[in-house]
């Protein structure tokens, strides 16, 4: 068999399932089930590379899985967008694993079989996301993505991780169900399909008042874009083991959310369509209320996960931000931040993770001096915070470059306010947990030598946050040409 096109979109969910199933096969040898794990990732990005530039040169392959009720076709159609988010949760997947190695060892934690193949189903809803050609395909590849996480959410199996759960499922399943599924046959009855087209699917003369309806609709059945009130089921989902929080919190699931926000804003409503709906601006306020009090929650939070789970709920609503002021600049822009945030925010994670395996120390009041035994993690984690925050030369600078370019663009130069206030939260919340590490003397300075001991003991918790800092500085330099790749899911095909 040849490899083409189609065959490479077919791959994407057949890589991520064979290591699944090989996982099982091999659970009780634990060498061989990490090996498959990271054979499978290194093969998944090699494909989506290949599809990168098949997309990059102009062409949009396609591949069609079934057909049910006699006219719903379940298909892959690969663009711009999903593209990048398919680089994102497959590179990642990568250096991830090799971090899972070190945590899931490190902490003994049991069920490692299992907590490796659910991430590998995870991944490739994932992908099944990225490539969806209609909000149907988009639509199952959601759901199973939610229902393959619950039981990484619920790992531990304590009384706590299946709250956490239960609160996750229940957010998830309820809004996607109650809202996002309406709001697809919505769609498919007054536009009469679902498929994703540039510039959106909706006849000139749909009613304003119905686009409205179907917008909230949208934006709040997308639950895994963590817009306030829907939110709580991101932090509540911390109770995972930190490369869950890593990869699926910071990267896969909340990602899906916020990728899937702006497909919907492009591909079916259109900018235009987006920027005459009424209820675009309420949702452009709520965006930004979301940014600022995610912000302020986040301050007062003691436990470092917990931090981190608010600062992306206030992140993520820099995407929505973008997607509903609708100007060609914010798309980029909200674009951009899916791909920077993530590379920072997963640093930020590994870090909290890897500081929690040597230190056993989970609380930010407890981190006085730990920086001095542990600087490898305590500068990847001021570098990922300099790139949240926004900090040339930082990757994440650029996304809020573009979004406020747009705000001025969109004629809503105010929103400007939230993310000026949101980047000087983010410093207060951010930089003195490194600061702490750095500047304050141990509470206990016994215990220096033995970190130091420790640490050299579980490399594979500290090596890949330093790797994933690194590409948080890297992508400053290639935030022109990620542009350029996403531009065409615009209708001008320019800025």
């Amino acid at each position: 068999m040849s490899y083409t096109s189609e065959l490479a979109l077919a791959l994407l969910l057949i890589i991520p399932l064979i290591a699944a199933g090989l996982i099982y096969i091999f659970r009780k040898a634990p060498n061989i089930r990490e090996a498959v794990t990271l054979i499978a990732g290194v093969a998944l990005l090699i494909n989506v590379i290949n599809l990168v530039v098949v997309v990059a040169g102009g062409a949009r392959p396609e591949l069609h899985l079934g057909t049910f009720a006699g006219r719903f076709d379940v298909k892959f159609v690969l663009e711009p967008l999903g593209a990048t988010f398919a680089a994102i949760a497959s590179s990642l997947w990568i250096v991830n694993s090799l971090y899972s190695i070190g945590y899931m060892r490190g902490n003994k934690e049991k069920h490692q079989s299992r907590f490796y193949g659910f991430v590998a189903i995870a991944i490739a809803s994932a992908m099944g996301i990225a490539a969806s050609g209609n909000l149907i395909t988009l639509f199952i590849f959601y759901e199973a993505l939610t229902l393959s996480t619950f039981p990484l959410v619920t790992h531990k199996g304590d009384k706590k991780a299946l709250k956490g759960g239960t609160i996750y499922g229940m957010i998830l399943m309820g809004t996607s169900l109650a809202l996002f599924l309406p709001a697809i046959i919505g769609t498919h009855v007054i536009a009469g399909t679902t498929d994703f087209m540039v510039g959106g699917v909706f006849p000139d003369d749909t009613s304003l008042l119905a686009t409205s309806i179907l917008l909230l609709l949208f934006a709040f059945g997308i639950g895994k874009a963590a817009l306030m009130p829907t939110h709580p089921w991101l932090p509540n989902a911390m109770v995972a083991p930190t490369p869950v929080s890593a990869l699926l919190h910071a990267v896969a699931v909340v990602k899906a959310g916020v990728f899937t926000m702006l497909k919907v804003i492009t591909f079916t409503f259109g900018p235009a369509l987006t920027a005459a709906t009424p209820s675009s601006t309420f949702l452009c306020w709520l965006a930004a209320f979301s940014i600022i009090m995610a912000s302020v929650i986040a301050l007062r939070q003691d436990n470092l996960k917990a931090r981190l789970a608010y600062s992306t709920v206030s992140q993520l609503a820099y995407i929505t931000l973008g997607a509903m002021l609708a100007a060609p600049l914010a798309i980029i822009g909200g674009g951009l931040q899916i791909v920077m945030h993530a590379w920072g925010k997963i640093t930020l994670f590994m870090c909290a993770g890897a500081i929690y395996t040597v230190a056993h120390r989970a609380e930010i009041s407890k981190l006085d001096g730990l920086g001095r035994s542990m600087p490898w993690v305590f500068g990847a984690f001021l570098i990922g915070a300099f790139s949240i925050i926004g900090i040339p030369p930082m990757g994440g600078s650029w996304p809020k470059f573009f979004l406020m370019a747009g705000a001025l663009d969109s004629g809503k130069g105010i929103l400007l306010a939230a993310l000026i206030a949101s980047s000087v939260l983010n410093v207060i919340y951010l930089v003195p947990i490194a600061a702490r590490g750095f500047l304050k003397p141990p509470a206990n300075p016994e215990d220096d030598a033995h970190i130091r001991a420790l640490r050299k003991q579980h490399k594979w918790v500290i090596i890949p946050p330093v790797i994933t800092a690194f590409g948080a500085f890297v992508l400053f330099f290639f935030a022109g040409p990620i542009a350029d790749f996403l531009t065409p899911i615009l209708p001008s095909g320019g800025l």
